[in-house]
């Protein structure tokens, strides 16, 4: 987890407390959360669960509906309206795993898409969730909607820019019409990117393109498609092309905004401080 102000995770809080956050494959990577050490805890029991969603004050988990473990618990602690734990554990890079125990009630139980050897339990919070929780999910929450409020704003890449947004390298690849080009980083946002690279306008423009992305912290390598929507010669270079490309919107992976939303916030907050 990041370094971040008990006003900023206040802020968090109000703001997305009760949007749902849903557990696909992409979200839990991004989020850095361990599936495998994700349990419920209730009547002096423990067992292991799959969490399905939360927000900032429910969750939904799976169990399976076999008498005498979980399910079975549940029950019985929505019947007598008792305090029940949800363990969440984020890995963090080069450190020890954050865990840490939500207590809640169970508000809902039903099958799981009609499954009868599962079932989904909503899980309401009895209190606020502890700071990571709330750091975890209102990055991620933010990101996305920073990704649509300031999808334009470019951030032009310098060394000290490409430190900041944790990029690798400004020479990487881009694949126009499926064949790998060598090319230099000049700037990038939300929504799209430009690239310097050899070639000429002509055939690269209208092409489409999936630009490659090394980032630390932890690290990982994106590829974003798109379609080049601008080529032009660099001075008087006939053989050297700015291309600028607009990605597939839908496509965007969600680790790419949070990188793109951490740089964004913290310029924002370093000019605000001075």
């Amino acid at each position: 987890m990041g370094v971040i102000t008990a006003q900023q995770i206040t802020k968090y809080y109000d703001m997305y407390r009760d949007t749902d956050v849903t557990f696909t494959k992409e979200i839990i990577r991004t989020l850095h959360l361990d599936p495998r050490q994700i349990y419920i805890k209730c009547s002096e029991g423990q067992w292991p669960c799959i969490i399905n969603s939360t927000s900032l004050i429910t969750a939904k988990i799976i169990v399976g509906t076999k008498e005498g473990g979980a399910y079975t618990a549940l029950k019985s602690s929505q019947e007598k309206s008792m305090i029940v734990n949800l363990r969440y554990c984020f890995l963090q890079v080069d450190a020890q795993p954050i865990m840490f125990f939500v207590s809640a009630r169970v508000t809902n139980i039903e099958p799981y898409m009609n499954s009868q050897d599962l079932a989904i339990i909503t899980l309401q919070f009895t209190q606020r969730p502890p700071d990571d929780l709330i750091e975890s999910l209102g990055s991620l929450l933010e990101a996305n909607v920073n990704a649509l409020k300031r999808k334009e704003e470019r951030i032009v890449l310098s060394e000290d820019t490409r430190r900041k947004l944790n990029l690798v390298q400004m020479e990487t690849i881009v694949q126009v019409q499926a064949v790998p080009r060598n090319c230099i980083l000049r700037d990038l946002s939300f929504s799209g990117a430009q690239v310097i690279l050899k070639g000429l306008a002509a055939f690269i423009k209208d092409k489409e393109a999936v630009l490659r992305l090394d980032f630390d912290g932890p690290r990982e390598t994106i590829n974003i498609p798109g379609v080049v929507v601008k080529a032009e010669n660099v001075g008087e270079r006939k053989d050297i092309v700015a291309a600028s490309i607009k990605f597939n919107e839908d496509a965007i992976p969600m680790s790419y905004k949070m990188h793109v939303n951490n740089y964004l916030t913290t310029i924002r907050k370093t000019m605000f401080n001075s």
